[in-house]
C-alpha cells in the first residue's frame, strides 16, 4: 500500500507527464474532477500504483491487462459510456511516471 506522502509525489509525477498529454483534460485542470471530468487515473491512484508496482515486464500490454485485471474488473463505470480510464493511451507515460518516482525514491533512500 502506497503512503500518503508517497502518493503526493507519484500524483506530482503523473500530472507533469500524464495529464499535461491528456487529451481528455478540460481547460484548468488538472485536477479535472472540479471541472466535471472524472479521471480514471485519480479515481484510482493507489490501485493503479500498487498495480504497476506488481508487475516487471518490457511489454506495455502486460501492465494494461493487470491494470484490467486488478482495477477495471472492479470499477462501476466498466463497460460504459461514462468509463473514466484513459490508461489504454496514456499507458506507457503513467508507467514512464511511477517508474521515475520509484527510481527518485530509491536513489534517496539507498538499500545497503
Amino acid at each position: 500500500m502506497v503512503t500518503e506522502a508517497a502518493l503526493a509525489e507519484y500524483l506530482e509525477e503523473i500530472r507533469k507527464q500524464v495529464c499535461s498529454i491528456c487529451i481528455e483534460r478540460p481547460a484548468g485542470g488538472p485536477p479535472c474532477a472540479p471541472l466535471g471530468k472524472q479521471c480514471g487515473i485519480a479515481m484510482h491512484l493507489p490501485k493503479l500504483i500498487d498495480a504497476i508496482h506488481g508487475v516487471e515486464s518490457n511489454l506495455i500490454r502486460t501492465y494494461v491487462e493487470t491494470n484490467r485485471n486488478v482495477i477495471c474488473s472492479t470499477c462501476p463505470a466498466l463497460h460504459s459510456s461514462t468509463c473514466p480510464c484513459p490508461m489504454d493511451y496514456l499507458a506507457v507515460p503513467l508507467v514512464h511516471a511511477v517508474e521515475t518516482v520509484d527510481r527518485r525514491r530509491a536513489a534517496l533512500n539507498p538499500v545497503p
